[in-house]
């Protein structure tokens, strides 16, 4: 996928996390998402907080966490997740079209964001959302490469891992297949997530704990 593309992906997918969104009552927007510690409420802010995040929010909640990057992104997923209901969907209405994305991260980012994040909502709540094959791809090749925040790379050393619908693999050793949305689920520790995907049995014997917001 080329830049564009990718931005349309990332535009089609808010939208349609938006709609899921709407279509909430107030006990689903409070229920646990696959982010331990994390309600459907903390990662539907969160998602969309990347377009309107400045280099200054950054470093404000670096210091406010401490240096601590996962608490830093937590104490602003709260933060913007305090504000009613009604605020946070519009955000995802008014960022339509954005290409901002937050000091030190690519354009891919987002992307990896919203298609994860979308799952992390939707699975815990019983809704269904397909990822594009081809985004899902981009992203996962992004996770791959990075050494931080996910680990993938150390923590599936020994397997290769080839994709059933798409030409994307990774790793050297014991092939794991499955589909990309799945391998993507993986890569970044969405172990329920990958529990409750069609047609991996062979990913769930690698899940690993937990799961990065």
């Amino acid at each position: 996928m080329d830049r564009d593309e990718v931005w349309r992906t990332i535009d089609a997918e808010r939208a349609a996390l938006a709609s899921l969104l709407m279509s909430l009552d107030e006990d689903e927007w409070a229920s646990p998402s696959l982010c331990a510690g994390w309600t459907v409420r903390d990662v539907a802010a969160h998602v969309i907080s990347s377009p309107r995040a400045t280099p200054t929010d950054v470093v404000r909640a670096m210091l406010r966490a401490g240096g601590d990057f996962d608490r830093a992104i937590y104490i602003e997923a709260r933060r913007r997740a305090a504000r009613p209901t009604e605020q946070i969907i519009e955000d995802y209405h008014l960022m339509a079209g954005s290409r901002r994305h937050p000091l030190g991260t690519t354009y891919v980012d987002p992307l990896v964001d919203v298609l994860v994040h979308t799952q992390d909502i939707a699975v815990p709540l019983g809704r269904v959302h397909a990822m594009p094959v081809d985004a899902a791809a981009a992203a996962a090749a992004l996770v791959w490469r990075r050494t931080f925040p996910f680990r993938a790379r150390r923590r599936l050393r020994g397997y290769r891992l080839v994709a059933t619908d798409t030409a994307w693999s990774a790793g050297e050793g014991l092939a794991v297949e499955g589909p990309i949305q799945a391998i993507l689920l993986l890569l970044t520790g969405r172990t329920t997530a990958v529990r409750r995907a069609p047609g991996t049995a062979a990913l769930q014997l690698v899940a690993p704990r937990g799961a990065h917001p």
